[in-house]
């Protein structure tokens, strides 16, 4: 004899966005579609100099597993990825190297600066070092710790997602964000 099939009605799907729900139906926003869309679909591009690219190997590997948070593919191409994550020292002569790397990304895009180096220049306070990232491109999360823990590069991931999440989608031609980008010299 079977028993019959019994549902959990308590179960909260997290993510989902606000709307009207029904047999078979969902009716919600666009832009609330559109931003869980870009939330769990992230793509990065590492840029890693030393240190912190060892941690962000280690957080990408299967213990941490990154791509359990919407971000399974890892690109190499910044005209494909739309999250800039410079890990470690950045030389000043590099600062330029990272502006164009930035500018190639397409919209929308993030900059995530992990770990003390690529945040403030770290420990290395001398003439050939740019101390932090936010000099020559803007910064979106700063994540601490020389080297950060695996942990703290996924939690500066989460608050990339709350952004993204939180984002409208016309931010973006907002006289506010052209304001930003025209005090870098980005058109």
């Amino acid at each position: 004899m079977s028993r019959p099939v019994q549902y959990n009605t308590h179960i909260k799907f997290e993510g989902i966005p606000e709307g009207y729900m029904g047999e078979g139906f969902m009716a919600t926003n666009l832009e609330k579609v559109v931003s869980m869309a870009r939330k769990n679909s992230i793509w990065p591009l590492p840029f890693a100099t030393s240190c912190c690219g060892i941690e962000f190997m280690a957080t990408m590997a299967s213990h941490y597993d990154l791509a359990r948070f919407g971000s399974e593919r890892v690109g190499f191409s910044p005209r494909q990825c739309d999250l800039l994550m410079v890990m470690g020292t950045i030389a000043k002569k590099m600062g330029p190297v990272v502006r164009q790397v930035y500018l190639q990304m397409a919209e929308p895009r993030w900059v995530m600066a992990v770990g003390a180096c690529a945040s403030s220049g770290g420990v290395f306070d001398t003439y050939s070092v740019l101390q932090g990232i936010d000099q020559v491109v803007p910064v979106d999360v700063y994540v601490p710790g020389c080297p950060p823990r695996p942990e703290a590069i996924l939690d500066g991931f989460l608050k990339i997602q709350e952004l993204v999440n939180a984002e409208g989608l016309r931010r973006r031609y907002s006289d506010q964000y052209k304001e930003l980008l025209s005090g870098y010299g980005i058109q």
